[in-house]
This record gives C-alpha cells, structure tokens and sequence, in this order.
C-alpha cells in the first residue's frame, strides 16, 4: 500500500470511530488552538471554554461586589466537599468521601501517616521505586517523622511482598498508572492482598482520574489522593483530592490539623476537634479561584459515564499504535498494546528523545519527555479524536525519516521538560 493509501485508510477508519464514539462532539467543550494536536493532557489539561467565564464571575461579582459575604452567599465554604462529590462520580466513591484540598504531595503525606495511625504497631510502607518522586520523598519524610519503615516494590511484586510483610504492614501505597510508561496496574489485587494481611491500600489518581474507570469504592480501597489538573482540566495549579473511604473517616486521624479541619471552625476553640466527616481532610483556607475553576472545569464530564471516557481513551490510544505500525514507525513502545494494562498515554523510547518531542513540539503536536529515554505522548479521551492519533503517528514518522531532532534548537533545555 502506497503512503498515501495508508493515510487514506487510517483517516477513513479514524473518521468513522470518532462519529460513532460516545464522546462524540466533545472537543467542542475546550478551548485548543486549530493547529496544535495536544497530547500533553496527562501533565496539564486544555481549557474548557466555561472555565473564563465562571472565574471572571468568581473575581467580579462573588470577591469584587460581594467581597467577604460570598463565603456563605454563593457557598464558597462547602465547596471543597461539592467539587470532591464530582471528582468522587469520576472514581467511583460515593458522597462524602472526597475533599478538594491542597496538593498530591500534601496530601499524600496525610494519607500515608493517617493510613499507619489507623493501623498502629505496624511499621511498613510499601511502595514502588518507580513512583513520580513526590511520592517518593513525601513517603520517606512521613515514615521518618512516624517511625515507619518504607521498603520499595515493584507493582509486579507487590502481592508476595505484602504476604511476606503479613502484620508488620501498615499501607501499601501505590500509583493506577506509571507516569513515565503508563501502563496500568491491578490496584484491586494490591488492595486485596493488603486486606488480606489487615493493612491499608493507598491509591495514587494523579494519572488516572477522569481517563480511566476507576472504582474506588467496589474495590474497596481504603484511600486515594490525586490531582486535579492533568485529565480533570482544572487548570495550573489546580487543587488535589484526597479520598478516605466512610469505613474510616470517624478514626481518620490526620496530622495537618487545620482549622478548616475543625469540627467546628468557627468556634475558635485552642483545642483541636476533628470534623466528624471527610472535611477533617481540610487544613487551611483553600484557593478559592482555583476550586471553583476546577468545579466548572469538571462540567465537560456531564452526561458522560467513566466507562465511556475509559472506552474512548483504549479506541483512541489503540488507533495512535496502529497508525505507528502501519506507517512502519520502528521505535520501542515502553507502554502496553494490551488494553487491559495501558493507561491513557503511549510511551515511546528513543535515545534523543527530547529532542524528538521538541521537534514534535515545532509541528504542533505537543507531548512531553521524561528521562531518560520516554517520548510520553498523553491522550485525554474529552478533546483527542482518531484523527488526531493519526496525525500525530504521521508526524512522529516524518520527524524520525526526517532526522529533525537532529536541528541543534531541539537539544536546548528550558527549566521545565
């Protein structure tokens, strides 16, 4: 088949998914410019086009005309709880499990020292060596300061780990989808084995919250935390969640004691009272710009059913490997072909792999590199179509036959890679 037959068939055939796709006419919901194919959505989401709008609201009427009155009129002080309710349809927890509040690695940190005082005596944390580092140095500095002992796994080895910790286990603490691969792992056999052996299970969202059909709740995880501006589109900086399963939140004893936190805040007690429910996660005064964009930001998601946004990120992500092999592009894929374990991204390795992103970049399809070797091309299922899969495997062909990551401008490095 000719060059231009293989273009012929694979936009055929992509054509003809992105019109019976369920998310169908769901790029028209963001703002993205008509030249650029954005697969970086898996480090920072595109604008949904409500988001200006609610925010200009938020800065001119709620905080300009009704200034300090606006905590009760237009609820700003429950919104941590109603944007964690919506972030909670999205990963399968019911109300009142999820709050919007501070970052990953905050709360990561609440989450592994709440998880061992829920389990005390224990004196192990497992985790994966290949975890994105704030989970790594924010779980050393919690187990230095409650006297755990972190031993590093890999996913694969989890369960006869956790057999071989039995009750010296205290949390297994692991992440849905490897950052730099993105291949999935089973959480719920992790979750399973843990239990089996009376510890915890900690689930890391950050790269799979609003892509994949996560069930926090029916696979019994005990807690999660994750971000809220990679596929949630909240924008930078955005608020992260944190999840602690009704099981556990009467003895959920976190060690950010925030007034926010307070049974009752506004009583201005010395004495610290936990909330008696998920807002005892709280700490401090939220970034009320940066909830409530997120809160609109996550309207994109009505109507739609995780299963469908995890069914059009497997089409999609599967039509981008396709097109590769059809037009012969012969780079190692470092994430799986198999759908059962590839999360929302393909990963590819290259020895000059930054400069092929950059080179990439140049023609408007944007990714992003991790060391050392991973070209890390994200899919967020709400605004990429096949046709942009197969785009965007035509241009990682003409950068590679074009040898265009050798143009010296490409090997520069900014602060941010």
């Amino acid at each position: 088949m000719t060059t231009v037959q293989t273009h012929d068939a694979l936009t055929a055939g992509a054509e003809a998914l992105d019109a019976e796709s369920p998310l169908r006419g769901t790029r028209d919901l963001f703002t993205l410019p008509d030249d650029v194919i954005y697969l970086d959505g898996n480090s920072l989401g595109a604008l949904p086009s409500c988001v200006p709008a609610v925010v200009a609201d938020v800065v001119h009427r709620q905080w300009g005309e009704r200034l300090i009155r606006s905590w009760n009129e237009s609820e700003w002080w429950s919104a941590q709880t109603r944007v964690g309710d919506a972030i909670g349809r999205l990963i399968g927890a019911a109300p009142g499990q999820v709050v919007v509040t501070d970052s990953t690695s905050v709360n990561l940190f609440k989450a592994i020292v709440g998880g061992a005082r829920l389990r005390p005596g224990r004196k192990v944390v497992l985790t994966d060596p290949d975890s994105f580092p704030t989970d790594l140095y924010m779980t050393d500095s919690a187990a230095r300061l409650a006297g755990l002992e972190v031993r590093r796994v890999h996913p694969r080895d989890a369960v006869a780990a956790i057999a071989e910790a039995g009750d010296d286990l205290a949390v297994a603490s692991y992440s849905s989808v490897d950052y730099r691969t993105g291949e999935l792992w089973d959480l719920a056999a992790i979750t399973q084995a843990a239990h089996a052996v009376g510890a915890l299970a900690c689930w890391d969202l950050c790269h799979s919250a609003g892509a994949i059909d996560v069930q926090l709740d029916a696979d019994r995880a005990d807690l999660a935390i994750g971000c809220g501006y990679k596929y949630l589109n909240g924008g930078p900086g955005a608020p992260a969640f944190i999840y602690v399963a009704e099981r556990h939140l009467a003895d959920f004893d976190q060690p950010l004691t925030g007034w926010h936190g307070h049974a009752r805040p506004f009583e201005m007690s010395g004495v610290y009272e936990p909330a008696p429910g998920i807002t005892r996660a709280r700490v401090g005064t939220p970034p009320l710009l940066s909830v409530l964009a997120l809160e609109a930001a996550l309207t994109a998601y009505d109507g739609l059913s995780p299963a469908d946004v995890r069914a059009a990120s497997l089409s999609v992500t599967g039509m981008f490997i396709e097109a590769l092999d059809a037009l012969g592009v012969d780079l190692p894929l470092a994430t799986p072909r198999d759908d059962a374990h590839r999360g929302s991204q393909v990963s590819l390795r290259h020895p000059q792999a930054f400069a092929v992103v950059q080179a990439l970049i140049a023609r408007g399809v944007i990714g992003d590199f991790r060391e050392p070797d991973i070209i890390r091309l994200g899919f967020s299922p709400l605004y990429v179509t096949h046709v942009d899969a197969v785009r965007a495997a035509e241009h990682v062909r003409a950068v590679l036959e074009g040898r265009e990551f050798e143009r010296p401008e490409f090997a520069e490095r900014g602060p941010v890679t």
